[in-house]
């Protein structure tokens, strides 16, 4: 390999990870090593970190992995400068990101530097991937916290909230869709999420917003409109 060329490190088992057989493939850890020295762009998915770890390449880096993996990351690499809630990070010619659709955002952020947003939007169509995020976003999404209730009727309040953001999505109508009085359909939202149905509603449209800001070809004008937002300077006061 020569220098600007990309390897990529999917993530295995994690019973492997932690077995004496993966301590084992010194020779496999000393070609990383050797690539990155080589300034062969190197990058990990997932717990692909723990590879570039034994190699020795994280060590006083920035670095992330899936969330579940973050403490032991830490744990194994006292020296890496491990970050939780990261999509991706790049440190030098080193690259690391957490799950697996968190590796195609990478993929995707390599594509814009190399191509240009243009290319990437292209691709990313290809792929059905139609929102691209960059390494801000957090590995959680509003689309499936607050979820970990058990009442059916606002589970289907949130599913149609998320299903219909440019609707005006009035408490009364909200209330008819699952057969409740709207003074109980806004305790038990709170109660059930920790949010009221406004601010739930208003996440949802600045998640959507941020995302479809990652598009060069949509304006301001065009995200509001696709996100219920009344106007361009609405959707500006909530970004901000």
């Amino acid at each position: 390999m020569k220098v600007g060329d990309f390897v990529f490190i999917p993530g295995t088992d994690h019973n492997y990870l932690r077995s004496t057989q993966f301590g084992d493939e010194k020779s496999f850890f000393k070609w990383i090593a050797q690539c990155a020295d080589s300034k062969v762009n190197t990058c990990s998915i997932c717990t692909g970190a723990f590879f570039l770890g034994e190699a020795g390449l994280l060590d006083g880096r920035e670095c992330t992995s899936h969330w579940r993996r973050i403490d032991e990351l830490k744990s194994r690499f006292p020296k890496a400068k491990v970050q939780a809630d990261m999509l991706y990070v790049k440190s030098d010619n080193i690259y690391t990101s957490a799950g697996i659709s968190a590796g195609i955002d990478l993929a995707l952020a390599i594509l814009e530097n190399l191509k240009g947003p243009h290319f990437v939007h292209k691709v990313a169509r290809g792929l059905v991937v139609y929102h691209r995020r960059d390494p801000s976003h957090s590995q959680k999404s509003i689309y499936l916290d607050f979820r970990n209730h058990i009442s059916p009727k606002i589970h289907e309040v949130q599913d149609f909230l998320i299903n219909n953001l440019v609707k005006e999505n009035s408490i009364e109508s909200l209330a008819e869709m699952v057969a409740m009085s709207p003074r109980n359909l806004s305790r038990v939202f709170k109660e059930s999420t920790g949010l009221t149905i406004v601010e739930y509603l208003t996440e949802l449209r600045r998640e959507m917003a941020k995302t479809l800001l990652n598009n060069p070809d949509y304006t301001i004008d065009y995200i509001a409109s696709q996100c219920g937002f009344k106007s361009a300077r609405q959707l500006q006061r909530i970004l901000k």
